[in-house]
């Protein structure tokens, strides 16, 4: 559990870095995003059978999670302040 966390602080990180651009809530938001990447990526990874019981997602795994979280953040807060105008 730890040790995805500190992955996906990373993970988020980098992903800012990958996808720059303002991101409504801020680095921490970000970095928040990442470790919710690190936790899906260790969800799905479980679930399609890469990851055994008690594996986490690695860097590369944490970083793709936290780059499609981080989209699909953009393109929904995209959404709210489109229909909020």
């Amino acid at each position: 559990m730890i040790y995805t966390i500190l992955i996906g602080l990373i993970a988020g990180a980098c992903a800012k870095l990958l996808m720059p651009g303002k991101d409504p809530g801020g680095f921490i938001v970000t970095i928040l995003l990442g470790i919710g990447g690190a936790f899906l990526a260790t969800f799905l990874g479980k679930t399609v059978g890469w990851y055994e019981p008690g594996q986490t997602a690695g860097f590369i795994g944490a970083l793709v999670g936290a780059v499609l979280i981080l989209w699909i953040y953009r393109v929904v807060r995209k959404k709210k302040a489109a229909s909020a105008a």
